[in-house]
């Protein structure tokens, strides 16, 4: 144990107590204790280049180029997603995959000038060097991505030794090898992605572990690892903008280096990405293209996102405490005595008896059925906390019922997983295991019987509280993993997305006609086809509004649209900060504000009553953007583009656009500028091409370039595209079309997805377009047919 390992430990005794810190301790010397026995040990491993190109065979969409050493599959898909997988690693299985796609016919693998080989379709050609570089192309030839052949550390008996020139040994079963794969990509390029990392959202020189890890208490904006990674990379450059993603759930870690742009031809220095991990299969996918066709061949790749009931759009608001029904009532009570929309009530583990899921403490809630039927008589939804932690001991019936089916991690012995967590010594479900899944996702009826709406899936990294060494399960707990086998260092990543999985499935048999609403602060590639994240809490203080904005939108280009942080943080913000903090809540998917033991009450009235009318408007305006929320969730439905996009999505070759952190575009209509801040109440903002409204003063301002507006106390910076038509709730309280007047001799337009209530029919899509006749703006259905909204122009003097 080290000297932070010793830190760590007193600061767990005195958070969790005397009794808990010992078991925590206990817990972390059994871990450690049966990783040593249970893991391979540390072992001589020969080092391993693919080596020369000796031959290939075609296949239908690509084919395998034999080299030395190893061999590599290239296949490309009908839609122009590119894979390579090495050493024989096909595309399935794969816990990311919503299905595997459809092979493009007409790509041909031949070979090339140089020894190499190259596989042409019509939207990519991949070239493969004869010692194993692969380049992906664009069809006029230009290099988006360089490979530089993969290196692999291949775990061999004791005697073997050597110095990777011999033949490559057999990976020790189970274990895989460890390698590396190093990238190039331009020098003008920036990446985005890896998850909902608060670094981001463009990611910056350095190292990013692929771990999904909780947090020590809340989560600081410079944290690494987070609770949610994925290997997915989005990568923007002036040649294009292309997503890779490695598929690989095991430990990792990702080394970011920007290139430099030199003086003159030559003199670039290319950006570089390393990819390094501990074990699994060499494969990843490549797509290209412009960022809604990237997103939109993402989508199709790992599934639609999950559509949230219309609800869930509306502000939202967690108790973490346990004040029991009272403090329920209380809260609402506040909301609606000051004029405030709340939409659900999200319960915490105080509601819990002793912590355990799926039980009720009935001395805080004598009825919890009943205060569900209150409060959705009011239009408010009861939303619960559940953790994957099972508390080990007889008599409780989800653990006696989890033995009866033989549902929980064991370890290499054949013996129960034990850890710690809120309810004291627990065991954790093998969501690996898809009779698992069926079980545990049957456990959701209790809650929808006492009148829950929702569920929010929290420490299902999964956490188990340890004194020191790694918060989670032993690396060497054995998981069934579909079937195959295998261990935690292969299952620890998927862990939370197959209890999303197993939720989905539950909830929607006992309730198939109504879409579920579940969020889960961890993850991996593919959540979104369940649900939405949250992040966790991230640490109070003006950095941690900015990481509340960085997650969001990486999140969003890594496939999960829906998600949003805890307004105010962990702790306790100041009136200015958790105003600020609203006002960009109120603009993203997720709008929920947090109370917590630690942090004190804090709804909007508790921070006086200036707050609080501000508070108030931003609320209005969130209520009156609710036709446009509905709009963009059905598109991200069926595009993947998420709500909360860069201001570059529209413009990836505006270097600019590239480089801002600090606003984000809502949709295609709407550019969002928070106040980041302290004491700002003016700011600048970057514009994308085009005319642009501020939609408080109506001012007009022209880009592309930067532009200083008012930020008072009272409102962030939103700005209109001209030409933008987005549905609002007029003052009929009925839909109505927000249309922006269009520049001269320009056209605009846009979409509109009625919201047809919380179950699955199919969307209307309905196009509008909006154009100058003489000295007015008509606004006209392309589809011919009559306009069913009524229609308000803005951006007109006197209209």
């Amino acid at each position: 144990m080290d000297g932070r390992d010793l830190v760590r430990s007193v600061r767990m005794v005195r958070a969790i107590g005397a009794a808990q810190g010992l078991r925590s301790a206990r817990a972390a010397w059994q871990r450690r204790r049966a990783d040593a026995l249970a893991l391979p040990r540390q072992r001589a491993e020969r080092a391993r280049v693919p080596g020369t190109a000796s031959g290939a065979e075609s296949l239908p969409g690509g084919g395998v180029v034999h080299f030395a050493r190893s061999s590599l599959r290239v296949r490309v898909a009908s839609g122009g997603a590119v894979f390579c997988g090495w050493d024989g690693a096909g595309p399935e299985p794969s816990y990311a995959l919503a299905a595997c796609p459809e092979v493009d016919g007409r790509a041909v693998l031949e070979p090339d000038r140089e020894g190499g080989w190259r596989v042409v379709s019509e939207r990519v050609t991949v070239a493969v060097s004869r010692f194993g570089a692969v380049e992906v192309r664009t069809p006029g030839g230009v290099v988006l991505r360089r490979e530089l052949p993969p290196r692999w550390w291949d775990r061999t008996d004791e005697a073997a030794g050597g110095d990777g020139g011999g033949t490559a040994a057999v990976p020790e079963e189970g274990a895989g090898s460890r390698w590396v794969q190093r990238s190039e990509v331009a020098a003008d390029a920036r990446f985005f992605g890896l998850g909902g990392r608060a670094r981001g959202p463009r990611l910056r020189d350095g190292s990013y572990r692929l771990w999904n890890s909780a947090p020590d208490g809340t989560a600081a904006p410079d944290e690494d690892p987070a609770s949610l990674t994925m290997p997915v990379q989005l990568v923007v450059a002036d040649a294009g903008t292309h997503l890779v993603f490695h598929d690989n759930s095991w430990d990792g870690r990702v080394v970011l280096r920007e290139g430099t742009e030199g003086a003159g031809s030559g003199h670039d220095r290319p950006g570089t990405c390393e990819v390094r991990m501990d074990g699994g299969p060499l494969r990843y996918w490549v797509l290209a293209g412009t960022p809604a066709r990237v997103l939109l061949g993402w989508t199709a790749l790992t599934g639609a996102p999950a559509l949230p009931p219309r609800w869930a759009l509306g502000p939202q608001h967690a108790l973490g405490g346990s004040g029991g029904a009272e403090e329920v009532r209380r809260a609402v009570a506040g909301y609606q005595e000051h004029g405030l929309p709340l939409s659900a009530v999200h319960l915490g583990a105080g509601h819990h008896e002793g912590r355990r899921a799926f039980t009720v403490d009935r001395n805080r809630y004598p009825d919890l059925p009943g205060l569900a039927r209150e409060l959705r008589a009011d239009g408010v939804r009861l939303v619960s906390v559940v953790e994957p932690a099972v508390r080990a001991r007889s008599g409780d019936a989800v653990y006696d019922g989890g033995v009866a089916a033989g549902v929980f991690v064991r370890d290499a012995r054949g013996r129960e997983v034990r850890g710690v967590v809120g309810p004291g010594e627990s065991v954790f479900p093998d969501f690996t295991d898809a009779r698992v899944r069926k079980w545990w996702g049957g456990l959701y009826a209790e809650r929808l019987a006492q009148g829950f709406s929702g569920v929010w899936h929290d420490r299902n990294e999964p956490v188990s509280c340890a004194a020191f060494g790694e918060r989670t399960l032993p690396r060497s707990a054995r998981h069934a993993l579909e079937g195959r086998g295998g261990d935690h260092r292969e299952a620890h990543n998927v862990y939370g997305l197959t209890m999303a999985r197993a939720a989905y499935d539950g909830w929607g048999e006992v309730r198939p006609a109504e879409r579920p609403f579940l969020l889960s602060r961890s993850g991996w590639a593919g959540l979104q086809r369940y649900g939405g994240a949250w992040p966790g809490k991230v640490a109070t203080g003006w950095p941690g509004l900015r990481a509340s904005l960085s997650v969001v939108l990486g999140l969003g280009l890594c496939g999960v649209p829906y998600s949003g942080p805890d307004v105010g943080g962990g702790a306790a913000p100041s009136p200015e900060l958790y105003l600020r903090w609203f006002q960009l809540g109120a603009r993203l998917p997720l709008f929920r504000t947090h109370t917590a033991l630690r942090a004190g009450r804090r709804e909007p009235w508790e921070f006086g009553p200036e707050v609080l009318e501000h508070a108030r408007a931003a609320l209005r305006e969130r209520a009156r953007l609710l036709p446009y929320f509905d709009t963009l969730g059905q598109l991200a439905r069926l595009t993947g583009a998420p709500y909360v996009r860069p201001v570059w999505w529209s413009s990836p070759r505006d270097r600019a656009l590239r480089n801002c952190e600090d606003a984000f575009l809502l949709g295609d209509a709407l550019l969002v500028a928070p106040v980041l801040e302290q004491g700002a109440t003016r700011r600048a903002v970057q514009l994308p091409r085009g005319r642009w409204y501020d939609t408080a003063t109506g001012e007009v301002h022209e880009g592309p370039g930067q532009v200083l507006v008012d930020a008072p106390l009272s409102r962030i910076p939103v700005l209109a595209r001209a030409g933008a038509v987005l549905p609002v709730v007029g003052a009929d309280g009925g839909t109505e079309l927000e249309v922006w007047a269009p520049a001269a001799g320009r056209r605009g337009g846009g979409l509109v997805v009625p919201d047809a209530g919380d179950g699955w029919r199919r969307p209307d899509v309905r196009r509008y377009t909006a154009q100058w006749d003489g000295d007015r703006v008509v606004v006209a259905r392309q589809d011919g047919s009559a306009v069913e909204y009524p229609v308000r122009v803005r951006g007109i003097s006197g209209a």
